[in-house]
């Protein structure tokens, strides 16, 4: 259930003073991850249960949330829906500590929210690893409203779409739902979902039609092979993940 020892943690990262919040039932595995990312130069604050976290959020809203999956009372599971339900907290990227590995585990993870996982027991240095991998994708535009996801750039003030630096011409819809897909990288979303965030939840369609749009933008992605960045979830839905 733990993580490893100190061998081959590497060197401080540099991730601009990053406020996470560690949220695990066990002391010893929370105080050698607060050590661990403290050593890569981030803000570290702890929790042992949900009630705890709730209270830590409120007094600083943390960059991002490691959340244990298995913990007494409110699970880590049922804090991240919790969390994702209000205005405030929804925004915040949570990767998921568990021991679950299977692929029901999984996807009951990405209906809650769930930004990404790391299976225990793991290294420190993959940790801050996910969290930095995270942080890009869940902080995606520059200064200059553009969104960069491997060798494709998205222009939010042009509203164009390069690909390996060759445009890419999609239609209205294609172009929100890639815009949507690359400003939140990594977290896979149910048909449902994806038509309340791109059409609006007053837009009363059939869940096809997502899959109608996301045929169409693979299609307009596929001559600059990059349409495997648009991913089929078995099971739930689709997410957008670019080559690492």
């Amino acid at each position: 259930m733990g993580c490893h020892g100190y061998s081959g943690w590497g060197k401080p990262v540099n991730n601009k003073q990053s406020r996470v919040l560690v949220v695990d039932d066990e002391s010893a595995i929370r105080e050698m991850i607060q050590f661990a990312l403290r050593r890569a130069g981030m803000d570290v604050t702890g929790a042992e249960d949900a009630r705890e976290a709730l209270a830590r959020i409120s007094e600083s809203k943390p960059d991002i949330i490691l959340m244990d999956w298995m913990m007494p009372g409110v699970s880590g599971i049922e804090l991240t829906r919790r969390l994702r339900r209000e205005p405030v907290t929804a925004d915040i990227p949570i990767i998921m500590l568990t021991a679950k590995v299977t692929e029901d585990d999984k996807v009951a993870g990405f209906e809650a929210g769930t930004d990404d996982y790391v299976i225990k027991p793991f290294s420190p240095r993959e940790l801050i690893a996910r969290i930095n991998a995270v942080m890009r994708r869940t902080s995606p535009a520059d200064d200059e409203g553009r969104i960069g996801a491997g060798e494709l750039t998205l222009d939010t003030v042009s509203r164009r779409v390069l690909a390996s630096g060759e445009e890419v011409h999609l239609g209205p819809t294609e172009y929100r739902l890639l815009e949507f897909f690359m400003s939140n990288q990594g977290r896979a979303y149910s048909r449902s979902q994806l038509l309340d965030h791109v059409w609006g939840t007053n837009a009363y369609l059939e869940e096809r039609t997502v899959d109608v749009h996301i045929r169409r933008l693979r299609k307009a992605l596929q001559p600059s092979g990059l349409d495997d960045y648009v991913q089929t979830v078995r099971g739930h839905g689709y997410r957008f993940l670019a080559g690492e």
